[in-house]
């Protein structure tokens, strides 16, 4: 005869057992459903970026791109066709109407994120896409309209990519690699490709962004040499592949964000940084770089730091970092990387 104190114990082992299943499966099918999904997006996106570049995605393009072994992309490819987001004839693959739609949602819902981190919050450059790579597959259309509205319904994200309209409609940048320009032209950076990430870095270290003025001054299999904000780049062709830029027309050259004084350039002597202006003397603002977003911008902005104010160096630390310059009768403390993105003119009348 069984003992009645183990029936008891494994009795409550059993019901424990069915308890922990009742909640855990619920949880794990959900993120199943998850991965299935972004998966599924993920997909979508290469494709979408393979068409609008003019390539034929493949099995292997796409199993490369969501890090995936050919017989999981091939069932996952699978199941898209028998939902109608693609169609695969003769191994080419292609996206239907209703794929297309699905692909500029997350499209939308991503270059939406990467434009409200630039904007409200305080993360970097760098971390921008990685962000907005997980928080794109939990934006709904109705949601992602919203973030749209809240942000004034931007046209293009930080990167310069452009952001797709709720029916679906891009305005393209209409750039061209800088390094195809002229040498010795005036240009505007309209985009930085963001992938691959370690490219991407190199262009944020070297202080680029899109809307900055630059002037092409050399471009070979060795380098690519420019010169932005008064500084001279230097760096390889490669790297140079993923600035896009579009030159400027000779009237609005004076009026181009962020310029320096360069030899020839019409109109450029006019702005300088802040970081430039020596100890005593005074310049009035003329503009925050556009490479300055989020909380610092509004952080500026709060100090008095706006067009037409008078601004003044008058003390610098010891080791000539920070220095502190009066603005409507109070002194602040700024970092000279922080005042390199504010543009003054000299002597204000």
């Amino acid at each position: 005869m069984p003992n009645p104190l183990i029936a008891l114990l494994m009795g409550f082992g059993l019901l424990g057992c069915v308890y922990g299943l009742t909640r855990f499966y619920p949880t794990w099918r959900h993120g199943r459903w998850m991965t299935e999904r972004v998966r599924r997006e993920d997909a979508l996106k290469h494709i979408h970026k393979f068409e609008m570049d003019r390539q034929q995605p493949t099995l292997q393009s796409v199993a490369g791109s969501l890090n995936l072994g050919l017989n999981s992309v091939a069932e996952l490819l699978a199941g898209m066709e028998r939902d109608r987001l693609l169609t695969i004839e003769q191994g080419e693959i292609q996206l239907t109407p209703r794929g297309r739609d699905s692909a500029l949602h997350i499209i939308r819902a991503h270059r939406l994120w990467e434009r409200y981190l630039a904007e409200e919050t305080g993360f970097s450059a760098s971390d921008w896409h990685s962000q907005a790579e997980h928080r794109e597959h939990l934006l709904s259309p109705e949601q992602a309209d919203s973030l749209a509205a809240h942000l004034g319904n931007p046209t293009y994200d930080p990167h310069g990519d452009p952001i797709p309209t709720a029916s679906g409609n891009l305005i393209v940048h209409g750039g061209q690699p800088l390094s195809s320009l002229p040498i010795d032209t005036m240009a505007k950076i309209v985009h930085l490709e963001d992938e691959p990430e370690i490219v991407y870095a190199q262009l944020v270290a070297e202080g680029l962004y899109p809307g900055m003025t630059v002037r092409l001054m050399e471009s070979n299999d060795q380098r690519v040499r420019f010169w932005a904000a008064g500084n001279e780049h230097v760096i390889a062709p490669i790297v140079a592949l993923n600035i896009s830029a579009k030159a400027l027309p000779v009237e609005s050259l004076a009026e181009a964000d962020g310029s320096r004084s360069v030899a020839g350039t019409p109109g450029s002597a006019a702005k300088a940084p802040l970081s430039d202006l020596p100890l005593g003397k005074t310049a009035r603002v003329q503009g925050i770089g556009r490479a300055c977003r989020g909380a610092e911008r509004r952080r500026f902005m709060d100090l008095g730091i706006l067009p037409g104010a008078k601004i003044t160096a008058e003390i610098r630390s010891p080791g000539n970092d920070p220095t502190a310059y009066r603005i409507r009768g109070a002194l602040v403390a700024l970092r000279r990387e922080q005042a390199d993105l504010i543009y003054v003119t000299r002597n204000p009348s």
